[in-house]
């Protein structure tokens, strides 16, 4: 400052700044004061931004879904808390206490024993546990019939296990019905499912079927009841409709 007021030229061309400084630092406060309140909503501000940047990355879409799966998730808790619960399922019949008849009869249980189910490869499976069911006896040197559809299609409809299984009793010159007979016949039950079944002690056939090597011999159908009692044996069944009332009736037997 030159003494007679002006101010001296500023050497770097800079433009003329009045600077006041206050006497007493107290006066400050204020500004001081309003100096950190805006420091702390800037910091605020960007602790907001970094919490919320993930979500508002794609604008929306992203709390609509987040708020849509919130709801599902509530939804199907409150469902499975207080909605219907599902029946218990019954158990299956327990075997005839006194049957009318001994076993391997009409009226009787099967034969005590075991066979084995090539279907899905269990072996010693117990013949009186398989319940209610209908059981096709093929006889040596038969042929594939077509009662195996029909029983197989009748059993499906009624909810009915259908078993096929070859008579391994040995029948003079009839040629035995091997296994792999057994399994091409019953790929022919289109309608249903016809389980393959390997008795090599002949349980079935030896007490329901005829004597190997009788003239006319055909398929034996024998009809077991839930509570594992023999309520028809049909020999040389043949397809129609007396042979499916007898397959709907093991459901009521």
């Amino acid at each position: 400052m030159r003494p007679d007021g002006d101010p001296d030229p500023d050497d770097y061309g800079l433009p003329h700044v009045d600077v006041v400084v206050p006497d007493d630092a107290r006066e400050l406060d204020r500004d001081v004061l309003a100096y950190r309140r805006e420091e702390r909503r800037r910091r605020r501000r960007r602790r907001a931004r970094r919490v919320l940047r993930p979500v508002t990355r794609f604008g929306v879409a992203i709390p609509i879904i987040a708020g849509a799966l919130l709801v599902a998730l509530i939804s199907g808790a409150l469902m499975t808390a207080f909605g219907p619960r599902p029946a218990p399922r019954p158990k299956g019949a327990a075997l005839a206490p006194s049957p009318t008849a001994p076993p391997g009869e009409i009226g009787g249980l099967l034969p005590a024993g075991s066979v084995d189910v090539v279907n899905h490869a269990k072996k010693g499976e117990d013949l009186r546990e398989m319940r209610p069911a209908v059981f096709g006896i093929m006889p040596p040197g038969s042929q594939c019939p077509g009662v195996v559809a029909a029983l197989a299609g009748s059993a499906n409809e009624y909810g009915i296990r259908f078993l096929l299984v070859a008579d391994s009793r040995p029948a003079g010159g009839r040629e035995p019905v091997s296994l792999k007979d057994v399994r091409a016949c019953a790929g022919t039950a289109h309608d249903g499912t016809a389980e393959v079944l390997e008795d090599s002690k002949a349980l079935l056939a030896g007490a329901y079927a005829q004597t190997p090597g009788t003239a006319g011999t055909g398929l034996t159908a024998v009809f077991v009841q839930p509570d594992g009692v023999v309520k028809n044996v049909e020999p040389n069944a043949t397809p129609g409709p007396a042979l499916a009332q007898k397959v709907k009736s093991l459901g009521h037997g």
